[in-house]
């Protein structure tokens, strides 16, 4: 038998739901009634939003989104084995090893300093320019590597963030059970470590599939590459269009994925 407490919540809960449906249905209504009213909605409808060049070229850009997720699926383990290996780097206590710890200060400071762009342009056209035979003049490689270090840098961070986490006692026990420093590490820090920044983690590698299209500048032709050449062939901006739904049926679901885990670890938590 519910309470009178949980019955006034839940009918509380209930009214806050329809009036944001409604508000919510109000707006899209209004979008929906307004923006076609606008003087210019014709030019923009036939440039952005045309069925006819949609259909012409969603085909082609699935495929060559084949390329983003290749190029998301060899970078995206890479990235979490050097996150963590500089994250613990930077967690070193011993003072012999502090240039390693050194090292991985500067490898963070700078590269989460850069913007994503640059590193793939200082890479991609730098390390090609010292007249590499092939394949090791490939943009594929050389633009994945400037993934992988920029990300890496982030990643590092935030498993760290999550190491810094668990209260020093824990390392204090460890130590006292007689493990080792890096045992204490391996199975006693970092399991529960990484648990914590998953959901922080699933946020960067999201971001990490939309960024694969900044490789387009220097030469491979993922779907960014193809929505602009599908532009200049006809005049038309309907496949970039195109394009952003195909990255946006990706990126939502992980998104509210993303959302679910840190939802049920504040509800474990609490």
């Amino acid at each position: 038998m519910p309470t009178r407490r949980q019955i006034f919540e839940t009918r509380q809960r209930r009214r806050a739901n329809l009036i944001a449906a409604g508000s919510t249905l109000a707006v899209v209504l209004a979008i929906v009634v307004f923006v076609p009213m606008a003087p210019g909605w014709d030019r923009v409808q036939r440039s952005f939003f045309n069925g006819e060049v949609f259909a012409k070229t969603f085909p082609g850009l699935l495929e060559a989104f084949l390329l983003d997720i290749a190029i998301f699926a060899w970078c995206a383990p890479l990235i979490a084995a050097l996150g963590l290996a500089v994250a613990i780097a930077r967690d070193l206590r011993t003072p012999a090893l502090y240039p390693v710890k050194l090292a991985a200060i500067l490898y963070t400071d700078i590269f989460r300093g850069l913007p994503v762009i640059l590193v793939i342009y200082l890479i991609g056209f730098g390390i090609p320019g010292l007249g590499l035979p092939r394949p090791w003049n490939s943009p594929y490689i050389w633009g994945s590597l400037a993934l992988i270090l920029v990300y890496s840098a982030y990643v590092a961070e935030v498993v760290r963030s999550g190491i810094e986490s668990i209260h020093e006692s824990q390392r204090a026990a460890a130590l006292s059970l007689g493990l080792s420093p890096s045992d204490a590490m391996r199975f006693v820090i970092l399991p529960q470590a990484i648990r914590r920044v998953v959901p922080a983690n699933m946020n960067l590698f999201i971001a990490l599939q939309k960024d694969v299209a900044l490789l387009s500048f220097i030469g491979p032709v993922e779907i960014f590459r193809q929505a602009g050449v599908y532009k200049s062939l006809l005049a038309n901006f309907t496949p970039y269009v195109g394009a952003a739904l195909i990255f946006l049926a990706i990126t939502i679901p992980a998104t509210r994925y993303a959302d679910h885990l840190m939802n049920r670890q504040r509800k474990a938590r609490s």
